[in-house]
């Protein structure tokens, strides 16, 4: 789309002057510019929306401040360079409080700073727009129908749930095993909430070392401890304003977890290194694949925790009660990875769709999602056959599924584990496959 032009309101009373801004405006061809003589002409004509108002000092009619006031009362959003002989220190300030952008003395050379000004002004706006733009497309690819993707009963059911926790700041406690896409829904309440334009800060508590936990959430001093060469701001100050998702939350550490409530319920955290409370606002959102109560009489989680976390519960079905919703998921997973990697479409032939139905998903929607892109590159053809589906039925598949790797990687190991098995008869394997023998080749020598 083509940008609109950058409108400009020159305000002063002085012809030559006038004349001088307008000039200097007028080097850059995108500069749409309109002059007034007086404060009365340029707030009758607000409606038309300027970006940026230069505005002298002194007009015949009434004084800049008086039309900064204005202006601002009208619309916030345009900004006001002063323009004036006038260069008292209290003057300025006194403009700058009610919201100029600018103060610049006037004199014949003035062109280099207004236009680095306007410039500065015209960066600040487009930017403002992109992540106005951003924000948008963020909130709605996690909206409720792209986020959970399914007709079930169940997947109906947790879209109302959704839609109940973004009316307020109630913590939620997402619960379901592995794979059911926790974050997803926690950042589908985010980003459908008041909360939407501030950010979405998630940690995984499995991932983070005992001793570092402490300084990750609530940030550390300078000198705190061995290593701390810099002031850090931790994962609660990262989050202010917006949602803190604490995910694997049964991992965390009981010697930390003291720390965790007193953060809840004051709404304030001490940096590691300091005796000074911070205050925060953030919404919490905790995950778990666990039974937060089974953690709590084991003694490995709080009580008087779990209590202040539960709030508001949401628990994920496993893939393999949603029925169809396997089908139409894989459908999409379908969509998803041949747009992404511009191949042609592929539809899912009757043994297939018979064969995806049939599994039991310990690794739920992320494994599916696996099988389905491993499908889609083993199949030649415009359909996905029974054949190209390969299930987690045999040691391959245990051994690999929850290990970090890309799609290229697992395809990789598993021609070298069928190679393997069947003495490198790579006419075999490429049967066993159902892929060419030229595929094993290139594939073997992307692994070089």
């Amino acid at each position: 789309m083509e940008e609109k032009s950058f409108k400009i309101f020159v305000v002063e009373d002085d012809a030559w002057f006038t004349r001088l801004l307008v000039h200097n405006l007028s080097l850059n061809p995108d500069y749409e510019i309109e002059s007034f003589t007086n404060g009365k002409d340029c707030l009758n004509n607000l409606h038309k929306n300027p970006d940026v108002i230069t505005l002298d000092y002194r007009l015949p009619d009434m004084q800049g401040l008086e039309v900064l006031k204005n202006i601002k009362t009208e619309n916030e959003e345009i900004q006001v360079i002063l323009i004036s002989e006038q260069s008292e220190i209290d003057i300025v300030v006194e403009l700058l409080k009610y919201g100029a952008y600018d103060y610049i003395v006037k004199s014949n050379d003035i062109r280099e700073r207004l236009l680095n000004t306007v410039q500065n002004i015209r960066n600040g706006v487009r930017l403002k727009k992109e992540i106005v733009s951003l924000r948008s497309e963020v909130k709605k690819k996690y909206s409720y129908q792209n986020t959970i993707i399914g007709n079930n009963q169940a997947t109906q059911n947790i879209f109302g749930l959704i839609e109940k926790a973004t009316r307020t700041n109630i913590s939620v406690t997402i619960t379901g095993e592995t794979g059911t896409g926790k974050e997803l829904v926690a950042k589908a309440i985010h980003y459908n909430s008041q909360r939407s334009s501030k950010p979405f800060i998630a940690v995984n508590m499995a991932a983070i070392p005992k001793e570092l936990t402490e300084s990750e959430l609530f940030g550390h001093e300078k000198g705190a401890f061995t290593g701390a060469n810099y002031q850090r701001i931790g994962k609660f100050e990262e989050a202010n304003g917006g949602t803190l998702f604490l995910d694997e939350i049964a991992e965390m550490d009981i010697s930390i977890q003291a720390k965790l409530l007193r953060a809840l319920q004051e709404k304030e955290i001490v940096r590691v290194g300091s005796n000074k409370p911070t205050k925060t606002d953030c919404r919490i959102i905790v995950a778990t694949n666990q039974n937060l109560q089974d953690a709590v009489m084991k003694g490995t989680f709080r009580q008087d925790l779990y209590y202040r976390l539960y709030g508001f519960p949401i628990e994920l079905p496993p893939l393999r009660e949603r029925g169809n919703d396997i089908i139409i998921l894989s459908k999409h997973f379908i969509n998803e990875f041949c747009k992404e990697n511009n191949l042609p479409p592929k539809s899912l032939l009757k043994q297939a769709v018979e064969k995806l139905l049939s599994y039991s998903y310990p690794g739920n929607i992320r494994e599916l999602k696996s099988i389905i892109e491993l499908a889609i590159t083993l199949s030649d053809s415009d359909e996905i056959s029974g054949e190209n589906i390969y299930l987690a039925n045999n040691a391959l598949f245990d051994e690999n599924m929850d290990k970090e790797m890309s799609l290229r990687d697992f395809n990789i190991r598993i021609v070298k584990k069928y190679l393997e098995k069947y003495n490198n008869n790579t006419k075999l394997v490429a049967e066993k496959l159902d892929i060419g023998v030229a595929t094993i080749y290139r594939m073997l020598k992307e692994d070089i």
